[in-house]
């Protein structure tokens, strides 16, 4: 009699990279339970779109899955991803910062939430289709960026703790885009040149504005004053939902120079324009860090940080600080260090740790 497989929880978002994974991780002899999340509230906007909050996700996860000769579940998580993620997003806006809502959902949701259902479904493992590279070792788990440098989605798993690192599995890690798409193409997966979303999955067009006023009432906005730098009054707003950090499009003209959004006060409701060189940035502090790697959290060290999903990355020296916070020197000056944005430390190519971007002080006039 064979050795019992060892079950896996797949998370199918219909898109061709879980798909394959499906298909490695069966060769690697796992045995794969497909799990897509229905996450679309009745009221979304985006439920009747090719994207992975619709219902052409799940029935593309559904085709694969048949594909592959393993099961399929949908699983209702509408009410948690509108509470842990949409109001995530709103309430991040509504305090002037600019927030990273596929972090929260991998967090939260993914290789949170979805931990029940994979215990339900007695898995040891849930596992997905990010281009990132989770090496188990022999007393922790160490997250690292994935082979493909175009896709590396590392980045967005830095606030994962050992507890969730220790029972994942990416097996695209150390693969590239066209390779996957090959495979695809050779299982005979109707999937195989779907298109990559490049949006927030609920925010269709990528037009965050256009989704907050669709989701908040009118008085939830906070409309105020924009100002200069020198204390000049501008223009009125309609509210600091409508703005982020470096942001030019959409300002008030008349000046001799473009203007930027340089800083959003939501105590005040003032958004802080200036010029291009007002957006550097030296130094920052970040908040609810979550340490990882080899790197001591009790000194400063020298590291690369993402300050962006789309960021090449800078030198820096991050420094600890009381209550889960530090300080991060930018050897070189940044643009656009955006409050509520994930900054991600990386030792070579392995996540060191991470945090949440916190607004900076003194640059709003009196």
């Amino acid at each position: 009699m064979s050795a019992a497989k060892t079950r896996v929880l797949l998370g199918m978002s219909g898109g061709v990279d879980s798909s394959v994974a499906g298909y490695l991780l069966r060769e690697e002899c796992y045995e794969v339970v497909g799990v897509t999340m229905k996450v679309w509230p009745q009221d979304c906007i985006s439920r009747a779109e090719d994207k992975c909050c619709g219902p052409q996700a799940v029935a593309d996860a559904r085709n694969v899955a048949h594909s592959l000769g393993i099961p399929h579940y949908v699983v209702d998580e509408a009410d948690q991803f509108e509470r842990l993620v949409i109001d995530y997003f709103s309430s991040e806006y509504r305090a002037g910062r600019t927030p990273n809502p596929c972090v929260m959902c991998n967090e939260k949701l993914k290789f949170g939430k979805l931990w029940e259902k994979a215990e339900a479904l007695g898995c040891a493992y849930i596992a997905t289709g990010h281009y990132a590279i989770i090496e188990q070792r022999r007393d922790r788990a160490v997250l690292r960026k994935g082979a493909d440098g175009h896709k590396d989605q590392s980045y967005f798993l830095f606030s994962l703790r050992q507890e969730q690192l220790r029972r994942a599995l990416t097996p695209l890690g150390a693969m590239s885009k066209p390779a996957i798409r090959e495979i695809a193409r050779s299982l005979g997966l109707k999937v195989a040149d779907k298109v990559d979303s490049q949006e927030i999955c609920f925010v269709p067009g990528n037009d965050y504005k256009a989704f907050l006023r669709s989701h908040l009432a009118e008085d939830e906005f906070h409309p105020g004053d924009i100002y200069d730098l020198d204390g000049n009054f501008v223009a009125t707003h309609q509210g600091i939902e409508m703005f982020t950090i470096g942001q030019r499009k959409g300002l008030p003209g008349g000046s001799a120079q473009p203007r930027y959004v340089v800083d959003i006060d939501a105590e005040t409701n003032r958004v802080i324009v200036g010029r291009a060189e007002d957006l550097l940035t030296e130094e920052f502090e970040i908040e609810r860090v979550n340490w990882a790697g080899d790197l001591s959290p009790n000194e400063s060290n020298e590291v690369t940080v993402k300050i962006r999903y789309a960021h090449a990355g800078t030198r820096a020296t991050v420094t600890p600080l009381p209550g889960q916070r530090a300080r991060v020197q930018l050897h070189d000056p940044q643009k656009a260090v955006s409050p509520g944005q994930a900054a991600v430390l990386y030792d070579g190519d392995v996540v060191a740790g991470g945090g949440w971007i916190c607004r900076q002080t003194a640059a709003v006039p009196a």
